[in-house]
């Protein structure tokens, strides 16, 4: 997995893409208890031309939430972080994760999008109750 057409490759190949474009994809991760969460998958560039995999999920509108809160929660966290990005026009909090591809496998990417969903779905029914609104 050291390039985002093998990540493409692996992740189509276990589940239905949503958005399928040159350098994002996204698909909607089943979870326990019938519940879903949406996963998007990105290459990013940094300065030096070294490329990684962004692991995203959206929370929850960004409207009303604490940022101190945000702050205080990626300071505690040992793996993601939070972040703003628009989602349909609009600013939403994400769950995100960067990983350089020299440190990936189908075994890592399996786990790091099991773990992202999981906490995601968590921090989801906390910003918006039990519903399941992403």
């Amino acid at each position: 997995m050291r390039h985002f057409e093998a990540i493409r490759s692996h992740v189509g190949s276990i589940h239905r893409l949503r958005q399928n474009e040159p350098y994002i994809i996204s698909f909607d991760l089943e979870l326990p208890d019938g519940r879903h969460q949406g996963i998007y998958l990105a290459e990013l560039e940094d300065a030096d031309g070294q490329r990684f995999l962004r692991l995203s999920t959206p929370i929850g509108p960004l409207v009303g939430v604490d940022a101190r809160r945000c702050l205080r929660f990626n300071w505690e966290q040992r793996t993601g972080y939070l972040a703003e990005a628009d989602l349909d026009g609009s600013p939403y909090l994400h769950l995100c994760e960067n990983r350089p591809y020299d440190y990936l496998d189908e075994r890592e990417l399996a786990r790091l999008i099991e773990e992202l969903g999981a906490t995601g779905d968590q921090l989801e029914q906390l910003v918006n109750g039990e519903a399941d609104a992403l």
